[in-house]
């Protein structure tokens, strides 16, 4: 997984380089980048952090790359930088997915703020989705019968029921939960039926 960073993506020179100064001096990681085109040349769906977006550029505007993102399946928890008048750009910007706007002249202690929000936010996402993923490569490792088996003990079916409707003993069944449940790595059932299900939503 890529280290987290902020991405800072303002044509804006001086705008860039004063929050790189600001998050710099806060230990935090940085990459600037003066357009939207040049971000986008640079993207990779693994970027983890978070991005500074000005939502006034020449050439692709902030709106414009937020939707190319989109398009892309990003993750990205994105801010978005407005002027003076912007606020139905930024509001826009919302519906397109954007965590949050911002308007200049900002406080720096405002825009650390929603930078440590946005941050935790993609932690937090990074870690469901890579808990989404395990638990899909565990459901993999089933046999087709234990597959058949969680199915029915995922809608409440005791193992009498289950081996009516499989056609096989509750011995078998109970072998076949056990091996489930071990594949799964659930201590219990309702653990086992949230994973499930959690993989399902």
């Amino acid at each position: 997984m890529s280290e987290a960073k902020v991405y800072i993506v303002d044509d804006d020179e001086a705008m860039r380089d004063s929050l790189k100064w600001l998050l710099e001096s806060r230990g935090l990681e940085v990459e600037l980048y003066a357009s939207g085109e040049a971000f986008l040349a640079a993207y990779d769906e693994r970027f983890r952090g978070c991005l500074v977006l000005d939502v006034r550029m020449p050439g692709m505007s902030g709106l414009d790359l937020l939707e190319r993102l989109g398009t892309r399946a990003s993750t990205l928890p994105v801010i978005i930088v407005t002027g003076h008048g912007d606020v139905p750009m930024a509001v826009a910007a919302l519906k397109k997915g954007a965590a949050d706007f911002i308007e200049k002249p900002f406080a720096d202690k405002a825009m650390l703020k929603l930078i440590e929000s946005c941050m935790k936010q993609d932690r937090a996402g990074a870690a469901r989705r890579a808990e989404a993923a395990e638990v899909a490569s565990r459901l993999e490792s089933l046999t087709q019968r234990e597959r058949e088996v969680l199915d029915l003990i995922v809608t409440g079916q005791l193992n009498k029921q289950i081996a009516d409707e499989l056609g096989i003993s509750i011995k078998t069944v109970e072998v076949h939960r056990s091996r489930v449940m071990e594949k799964m790595n659930a201590n219990s059932i309702a653990e086992l039926v949230r994973l499930t299900l959690k993989n399902r939503a």
